[in-house]
């Protein structure tokens, strides 16, 4: 799997451009089909990668480090700013907001649930 990294659109739209990264979609796309422009919640995120066949891990688990994540997973982040959805896939951070890195961005409690791909969908 490839991950095309995907700028926030807009400083609410960190959901959308997670959900774009991962199935190969745009934000506006993913907002259109959530109709929502503005901050996503677990509930419409775990729905939308299930309509498009990516499972989704019940459990929200905490992550201390970088080597606490599986291969693909979702996180959401306490950032100074607001809780904020990132993206991890296999030792890199797509974060719509802070780019692409090496470890977390600036954060203070850092969740995850695990990601899989259950059918091709580039």
């Amino acid at each position: 799997m490839n991950i095309t990294y995907i700028h926030e659109p807009t400083d609410l739209q960190c959901g959308q451009a997670v959900l774009a990264m991962v199935l190969g979609l745009t934000a506006e796309q993913v907002a259109d089909e959530l109709h929502n422009c503005r901050e996503t919640n677990l509930k419409e995120m775990k729905s939308y990668f299930q309509e498009h066949g990516v499972r989704i891990s019940d459990e929200r688990r905490q992550a201390i480090s970088k080597g606490d994540l599986p291969p693909l997973c979702l996180l959401s982040l306490e950032t100074p700013r607001c809780w904020h959805w990132s993206l991890y896939h296999e030792g890199i951070f797509y974060d719509p907001e802070h780019g692409v890195l090496n470890d977390f961005p600036e954060c203070s409690r850092k969740y995850y649930w695990e990601l899989n791909i259950t059918q091709e969908n580039r």
